[in-house]
Protein backbone atom coordinates (compact mmCIF):
# COMPACT_ATOMS: atom_id res chain seq x y z
CA UNK A 1 0.00 0.00 0.00
CA UNK A 2 1.43 3.37 -1.04
CA UNK A 3 1.95 5.93 1.74
CA UNK A 4 0.29 9.26 0.92
CA UNK A 5 1.69 12.45 2.44
CA UNK A 6 -1.49 14.33 3.30
CA UNK A 7 -1.94 18.07 3.17
CA UNK A 8 -3.76 17.89 6.50
CA UNK A 9 -0.55 16.52 8.09
CA UNK A 10 0.91 20.04 7.81
CA UNK A 11 -1.95 21.86 9.50
CA UNK A 12 -1.86 23.58 12.89
CA UNK A 13 -4.15 25.88 14.86
CA UNK A 14 -3.16 29.54 14.84
CA UNK A 15 -5.15 32.28 16.60
CA UNK A 16 -5.59 35.24 14.21
CA UNK A 17 -4.23 37.70 16.76
CA UNK A 18 -0.78 36.06 16.44
CA UNK A 19 -0.48 37.05 12.75
CA UNK A 20 1.86 40.06 12.82
CA UNK A 21 0.31 42.99 10.95
CA UNK A 22 3.29 45.34 11.23
CA UNK A 23 7.01 44.75 11.85
CA UNK A 24 8.38 45.57 15.28
CA UNK A 25 10.19 48.91 15.48
CA UNK A 26 13.67 47.41 15.95
CA UNK A 27 14.05 44.61 13.43
CA UNK A 28 16.78 42.76 15.30
CA UNK A 29 14.85 42.56 18.59
CA UNK A 30 12.29 40.05 17.31
CA UNK A 31 12.03 36.81 19.22
CA UNK A 32 14.02 33.80 18.01
CA UNK A 33 13.17 30.15 18.57
CA UNK A 34 16.17 27.84 18.18
CA UNK A 35 15.23 24.31 17.12
CA UNK A 36 17.89 21.62 17.41
CA UNK A 37 16.86 18.98 14.89
CA UNK A 38 19.14 16.29 16.33
CA UNK A 39 18.20 16.35 20.01
CA UNK A 40 14.77 17.96 19.37
CA UNK A 41 15.28 20.72 21.95
CA UNK A 42 13.81 24.22 21.78
CA UNK A 43 15.40 27.43 23.10
CA UNK A 44 13.72 30.83 23.37
CA UNK A 45 16.05 33.70 22.42
CA UNK A 46 15.97 37.02 20.57
CA UNK A 47 17.18 37.47 16.99
CA UNK A 48 20.39 39.21 18.09
CA UNK A 49 21.46 35.92 19.71
CA UNK A 50 21.71 34.17 16.35
CA UNK A 51 25.37 35.19 16.14
CA UNK A 52 26.07 32.77 19.01
CA UNK A 53 25.03 29.91 16.72
CA UNK A 54 27.30 30.95 13.85
CA UNK A 55 31.00 30.06 13.75
CA UNK A 56 33.98 31.67 11.96
CA UNK A 57 34.25 30.20 8.48
CA UNK A 58 30.53 29.45 8.21
CA UNK A 59 28.79 30.91 5.17
CA UNK A 60 25.50 32.76 5.61
CA UNK A 61 23.54 32.82 2.34
CA UNK A 62 20.96 35.53 1.69
CA UNK A 63 18.62 36.44 -1.13
CA UNK A 64 19.28 39.98 -2.40
CA UNK A 65 16.16 40.30 -4.55
CA UNK A 66 14.23 43.56 -4.27
CA UNK A 67 10.45 43.84 -4.08
CA UNK A 68 8.97 46.08 -6.73
CA UNK A 69 5.82 48.14 -5.96
CA UNK A 70 3.91 45.77 -8.20
CA UNK A 71 0.31 46.63 -7.29
CA UNK A 72 -1.21 49.25 -9.60
CA UNK A 73 -4.65 50.88 -9.51
CA UNK A 74 -5.90 52.46 -12.73
CA UNK A 75 -8.85 53.01 -15.05
CA UNK A 76 -9.97 51.29 -18.21
CA UNK A 77 -9.63 53.96 -20.89
CA UNK A 78 -12.75 52.95 -22.82
CA UNK A 79 -15.15 53.11 -19.83
CA UNK A 80 -13.37 54.72 -16.86
CA UNK A 81 -13.95 51.55 -14.79
CA UNK A 82 -11.57 51.02 -11.85
CA UNK A 83 -9.09 48.18 -12.38
CA UNK A 84 -6.18 46.60 -10.49
CA UNK A 85 -2.95 45.11 -11.85
CA UNK A 86 -0.45 42.93 -10.03
CA UNK A 87 2.83 42.55 -11.92
CA UNK A 88 3.96 38.93 -11.83
CA UNK A 89 6.68 38.38 -14.37
CA UNK A 90 8.53 40.44 -16.98
CA UNK A 91 8.26 38.42 -20.21
CA UNK A 92 10.48 40.67 -22.33
CA UNK A 93 11.14 44.41 -22.44
CA UNK A 94 7.92 46.19 -21.50
CA UNK A 95 5.77 43.07 -21.87
CA UNK A 96 4.62 41.54 -18.58
CA UNK A 97 2.43 38.78 -17.20
CA UNK A 98 -0.02 40.41 -14.79
CA UNK A 99 -2.89 39.38 -12.57
CA UNK A 100 -5.89 41.62 -13.24
CA UNK A 101 -9.13 42.50 -11.48
CA UNK A 102 -11.88 42.47 -12.58
CA UNK A 103 -10.89 40.02 -15.31
CA UNK A 104 -14.15 40.27 -17.24
CA UNK A 105 -13.50 43.92 -18.06
CA UNK A 106 -9.94 43.41 -19.25
CA UNK A 107 -9.95 41.29 -22.39
CA UNK A 108 -7.43 41.56 -25.27
CA UNK A 109 -7.68 44.97 -26.93
CA UNK A 110 -8.53 46.85 -23.73
CA UNK A 111 -6.35 49.79 -22.67
CA UNK A 112 -5.63 50.89 -19.09
CA UNK A 113 -4.23 54.15 -17.71
CA UNK A 114 -2.41 54.55 -14.37
CA UNK A 115 -1.31 57.63 -12.43
CA UNK A 116 -3.23 60.13 -14.59
CA UNK A 117 -1.59 58.76 -17.73
CA UNK A 118 1.98 58.40 -16.44
CA UNK A 119 1.75 54.72 -17.35
CA UNK A 120 -0.48 53.04 -19.92
CA UNK A 121 -1.02 49.39 -20.78
CA UNK A 122 -2.45 47.42 -23.70
CA UNK A 123 -3.99 44.02 -22.93
CA UNK A 124 -2.41 41.72 -25.55
CA UNK A 125 -3.60 38.25 -24.62
CA UNK A 126 -5.32 36.07 -22.03
CA UNK A 127 -2.84 33.58 -20.58
CA UNK A 128 -3.26 30.15 -19.06
CA UNK A 129 -4.71 30.45 -15.57
CA UNK A 130 -6.50 33.72 -16.37
CA UNK A 131 -3.58 36.15 -16.14
CA UNK A 132 -3.02 38.71 -18.90
CA UNK A 133 -0.10 39.47 -21.18
CA UNK A 134 0.22 43.26 -21.31
CA UNK A 135 2.53 45.83 -22.87
CA UNK A 136 3.30 49.05 -20.99
CA UNK A 137 3.88 52.48 -22.53
CA UNK A 138 5.51 55.41 -20.72
CA UNK A 139 8.01 58.26 -20.91
CA UNK A 140 11.04 57.92 -18.65
CA UNK A 141 12.29 55.01 -16.55
CA UNK A 142 9.81 52.22 -15.77
CA UNK A 143 11.04 51.47 -12.23
CA UNK A 144 10.96 55.16 -11.28
CA UNK A 145 7.35 55.39 -12.45
CA UNK A 146 6.50 52.25 -10.47
CA UNK A 147 8.08 53.80 -7.36
CA UNK A 148 5.90 56.85 -7.88
CA UNK A 149 2.51 55.20 -8.46
CA UNK A 150 2.80 51.55 -7.39
CA UNK A 151 2.09 49.97 -4.01
CA UNK A 152 3.89 47.11 -2.29
CA UNK A 153 2.10 43.78 -2.94
CA UNK A 154 1.64 42.74 0.69
CA UNK A 155 0.59 39.17 1.51
CA UNK A 156 -3.19 38.63 1.75
CA UNK A 157 -3.04 38.01 5.52
CA UNK A 158 -1.65 41.52 6.20
CA UNK A 159 -4.59 43.90 6.51
CA UNK A 160 -2.79 46.97 7.91
CA UNK A 161 -1.58 49.68 5.55
CA UNK A 162 2.20 49.84 5.13
CA UNK A 163 3.55 53.19 6.35
CA UNK A 164 6.87 52.99 4.51
CA UNK A 165 7.79 50.81 1.53
CA UNK A 166 11.18 49.93 3.05
CA UNK A 167 9.41 48.11 5.91
CA UNK A 168 8.75 45.30 3.41
CA UNK A 169 12.30 45.25 2.05
CA UNK A 170 15.53 43.71 3.37
CA UNK A 171 18.37 46.18 4.07
CA UNK A 172 20.49 44.33 1.47
CA UNK A 173 17.85 44.22 -1.31
CA UNK A 174 19.60 44.98 -4.60
CA UNK A 175 18.00 43.54 -7.75
CA UNK A 176 14.43 44.49 -8.72
CA UNK A 177 12.12 41.62 -9.53
CA UNK A 178 10.10 40.21 -6.62
CA UNK A 179 6.38 40.38 -6.00
CA UNK A 180 6.96 39.33 -2.37
CA UNK A 181 9.82 39.90 0.07
CA UNK A 182 12.20 37.15 1.21
CA UNK A 183 10.96 37.92 4.72
CA UNK A 184 13.46 35.81 6.68
CA UNK A 185 15.93 38.59 5.90
CA UNK A 186 13.82 41.40 7.36
CA UNK A 187 15.32 41.02 10.85
CA UNK A 188 18.85 41.94 9.76
CA UNK A 189 20.07 45.51 10.18
CA UNK A 190 23.20 46.88 8.50
CA UNK A 191 24.87 47.17 11.92
CA UNK A 192 24.10 43.56 12.81
CA UNK A 193 25.39 42.34 9.44
CA UNK A 194 28.68 44.05 10.20
CA UNK A 195 28.83 42.32 13.57
CA UNK A 196 28.30 38.93 11.89
CA UNK A 197 31.12 39.65 9.42
CA UNK A 198 33.45 40.72 12.24
CA UNK A 199 33.00 37.31 13.83
CA UNK A 200 34.52 35.77 10.68
CA UNK A 201 31.28 34.52 9.16
CA UNK A 202 31.28 34.78 5.36
CA UNK A 203 28.31 36.37 3.62
CA UNK A 204 27.11 35.13 0.22
CA UNK A 205 24.30 36.55 -1.88
CA UNK A 206 22.08 34.64 -4.29
CA UNK A 207 19.11 36.07 -6.16
CA UNK A 208 15.68 34.48 -6.42
CA UNK A 209 12.83 36.68 -7.59
CA UNK A 210 9.92 35.67 -5.39
CA UNK A 211 6.62 35.26 -7.22
CA UNK A 212 3.10 35.39 -5.82
CA UNK A 213 3.03 31.63 -6.23
CA UNK A 214 4.66 31.55 -2.80
CA UNK A 215 1.18 32.44 -1.40
CA UNK A 216 -0.72 30.06 -3.68
CA UNK A 217 -2.42 27.46 -1.49
CA UNK A 218 -1.78 23.77 -1.95
CA UNK A 219 -5.14 22.35 -3.01
CA UNK A 220 -4.38 18.65 -3.51
CA UNK A 221 -4.63 16.31 -0.51
CA UNK A 222 -1.65 14.25 -1.76
CA UNK A 223 1.05 16.93 -1.49
CA UNK A 224 3.39 15.10 -3.88
CA UNK A 225 0.91 15.97 -6.66
CA UNK A 226 1.24 19.75 -6.05
CA UNK A 227 2.35 21.77 -9.08
CA UNK A 228 5.11 24.02 -7.71
CA UNK A 229 5.42 27.55 -9.08
CA UNK A 230 8.50 28.58 -11.07
CA UNK A 231 10.89 31.35 -9.99
CA UNK A 232 14.00 32.84 -11.60
CA UNK A 233 17.33 32.54 -9.74
CA UNK A 234 21.02 33.47 -10.12
CA UNK A 235 24.07 32.02 -8.37
CA UNK A 236 27.34 33.69 -9.45
CA UNK A 237 30.75 32.06 -9.95
CA UNK A 238 32.15 34.03 -6.96
CA UNK A 239 29.43 32.68 -4.68
CA UNK A 240 29.89 29.16 -6.07
CA UNK A 241 33.63 29.36 -5.22
CA UNK A 242 32.92 30.63 -1.69
CA UNK A 243 30.36 27.87 -1.05
CA UNK A 244 32.75 25.18 -2.33
CA UNK A 245 35.55 26.51 -0.11
CA UNK A 246 33.17 26.50 2.86
CA UNK A 247 32.18 22.92 2.18
CA UNK A 248 35.78 21.76 1.57
CA UNK A 249 36.91 23.38 4.84
CA UNK A 250 34.28 21.43 6.77
CA UNK A 251 32.35 24.59 7.68
CA UNK A 252 28.59 25.09 7.52
CA UNK A 253 26.32 26.58 4.87
CA UNK A 254 23.45 28.40 6.58
CA UNK A 255 20.60 29.81 4.51
CA UNK A 256 18.53 32.86 5.38
CA UNK A 257 15.05 31.87 4.27
CA UNK A 258 13.37 29.27 2.13
CA UNK A 259 14.11 31.21 -1.07
CA UNK A 260 17.88 31.03 -0.52
CA UNK A 261 17.44 27.36 0.36
CA UNK A 262 15.69 26.66 -2.92
CA UNK A 263 18.50 28.29 -4.92
CA UNK A 264 21.19 26.33 -3.05
CA UNK A 265 19.43 23.00 -3.40
CA UNK A 266 18.64 23.66 -7.07
CA UNK A 267 22.26 24.38 -7.97
CA UNK A 268 24.19 21.95 -5.70
CA UNK A 269 25.26 18.66 -7.27
CA UNK A 270 24.93 15.30 -5.53
CA UNK A 271 28.22 15.96 -3.66
CA UNK A 272 27.04 19.35 -2.40
CA UNK A 273 29.30 21.33 -4.73
CA UNK A 274 28.36 24.38 -6.79
CA UNK A 275 28.98 26.07 -10.12
CA UNK A 276 27.69 29.31 -11.60
CA UNK A 277 24.09 28.87 -12.69
CA UNK A 278 20.90 30.77 -13.47
CA UNK A 279 17.46 29.81 -14.69
CA UNK A 280 14.00 28.94 -13.42
CA UNK A 281 13.46 26.53 -10.57
CA UNK A 282 10.34 24.60 -9.61
CA UNK A 283 12.09 22.66 -6.84
CA UNK A 284 9.55 21.40 -4.29
CA UNK A 285 11.08 20.28 -1.00
CA UNK A 286 8.97 18.18 1.36
CA UNK A 287 9.67 15.37 3.88
CA UNK A 288 11.73 12.60 2.33
CA UNK A 289 13.90 15.07 0.42
CA UNK A 290 17.64 14.53 0.93
CA UNK A 291 19.40 17.88 1.37
CA UNK A 292 22.59 18.21 -0.67
CA UNK A 293 24.27 21.16 1.01
CA UNK A 294 22.22 22.86 3.75
CA UNK A 295 23.49 22.75 7.34
CA UNK A 296 21.23 25.33 9.00
CA UNK A 297 18.32 27.64 8.27
CA UNK A 298 17.11 30.98 9.63
CA UNK A 299 13.44 31.23 8.75
CA UNK A 300 10.10 32.74 9.81
CA UNK A 301 6.96 31.00 11.07
CA UNK A 302 4.97 29.84 8.06
CA UNK A 303 1.34 29.35 7.06
CA UNK A 304 -0.41 26.07 7.83
CA UNK A 305 -0.48 23.65 4.87
CA UNK A 306 2.03 25.77 2.90
CA UNK A 307 4.96 24.56 0.78
CA UNK A 308 7.18 26.55 3.18
CA UNK A 309 6.20 24.54 6.26
CA UNK A 310 6.75 21.41 4.16
CA UNK A 311 10.29 22.57 3.34
CA UNK A 312 11.27 23.15 6.96
CA UNK A 313 9.61 19.83 7.89
CA UNK A 314 11.91 18.15 5.37
CA UNK A 315 14.89 19.69 7.16
CA UNK A 316 13.91 19.33 10.82
CA UNK A 317 11.27 16.59 10.78
CA UNK A 318 7.51 17.17 10.63
CA UNK A 319 6.84 16.20 14.24
CA UNK A 320 9.68 18.44 15.49
CA UNK A 321 8.35 21.39 13.49
CA UNK A 322 4.71 20.98 14.53
CA UNK A 323 5.78 20.59 18.16
CA UNK A 324 7.88 23.77 17.88
CA UNK A 325 4.91 25.62 16.33
CA UNK A 326 2.68 24.45 19.18
CA UNK A 327 5.21 25.96 21.62
CA UNK A 328 5.35 29.16 19.56
CA UNK A 329 1.55 29.54 19.74
CA UNK A 330 1.59 28.86 23.48
CA UNK A 331 4.38 31.44 24.00
CA UNK A 332 2.55 33.94 21.76
CA UNK A 333 5.24 34.32 19.11
CA UNK A 334 4.30 36.61 16.20
CA UNK A 335 3.72 34.69 12.95
CA UNK A 336 4.35 35.12 9.20
CA UNK A 337 6.11 37.86 7.21
CA UNK A 338 6.40 40.58 9.89
CA UNK A 339 6.65 38.15 12.78
CA UNK A 340 9.31 36.45 14.88
CA UNK A 341 11.77 33.87 13.59
CA UNK A 342 13.29 30.44 13.98
CA UNK A 343 16.80 29.05 13.61
CA UNK A 344 17.05 25.38 12.70
CA UNK A 345 20.47 23.98 13.53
Amino acid sequence: MKFIMKLSDFNYDLPKELIAQVPIEKRDEARLMVLNRKNKTIEHKVFKDIIDYLQPGDCLVRNNTKVIPARLYGKKEQTGANVEFLLLNRIEGDTWEVMVRPGKKLMPGAQVSFGDGLLKADILDKMEGGNRKVEFHYDGIFNEILDQIGLMPLPPYIKEKLEKKEMYQTVYAKYDGSAAAPTAGLHFTKEYLEKVKQKGVNIAYVTLHVGLGTFRPVVVEDVTKHDMHSEYYILSSEVADLLNKTRDAGKRIVAVGTTSTRVLETVADSNGHFKMQSGNTKIFIYPGYKFKCLDGLKTNFHLPKSTLIMLISALAGKENVLNAYKHAVKEKYRFFSFGDCMFIK
